[in-house]
């Protein structure tokens, strides 16, 4: 193999602590809430100036909540600042193992890829003597196909 990007061998006892947390993550992030696209078009954004608009709100409001409507739940509006700011570092840690997570799929996937087309361009020449081939045919499939449509995959018979 020319290319080994990764060398990646979880334990069992690791993949079982992993999916112990992610069950832990998942559990103690069940009152998140899922949009569904139509709302998350129409909602009015925060972005970097309005958040600093909104701290300064809250500040404001908080000071002066007598003139405020009744109705204007003032601990309820700091309790979604306070929220946010205890969120948003925790989805900053998991954004950066979501983007650790890829690349190393990716490097995987492209490990696997680029050994497969190795082993394959081998077999298509020295496996032509060996009685190699229906290996070879099945591999092949990979690069068949007809204009517009997918190649479909061969199935190898166990030897």
């Amino acid at each position: 193999m020319t290319q080994n990007l990764i060398d990646l061998n979880l334990s069992t006892e690791s993949l079982a602590a992993i999916d112990a947390a992610l069950a832990t993550l998942e559990t103690e992030l069940a009152p998140l809430l899922g949009l569904d696209p139509e709302l998350r078009r129409d909602l009015t954004k925060m972005g970097a100036k309005s958040e600093a608009f909104c701290r300064q709100a809250v500040a404001a409001f908080s000071e002066h909540a007598q003139v405020l409507p009744r109705n204007f739940d003032v601990a309820a509006y700091r309790g979604d600042l306070a929220a946010l700011d205890a969120l948003r570092p925790r989805r900053q840690r998991l954004e950066r193992l979501r983007e650790l997570l890829e690349h190393t799929e990716m490097a995987l996937g492209s490990d696997l890829m680029t050994a497969s087309l190795e082993g394959y361009a081998v077999l298509k020449v020295s496996g032509k003597s060996a009685g190699l081939d229906n290996l070879r045919q099945a591999l092949s499939a990979r690069f068949r196909s007809r204009r517009g449509e997918a190649a479909q995959p061969a199935v190898v018979a166990p030897m």
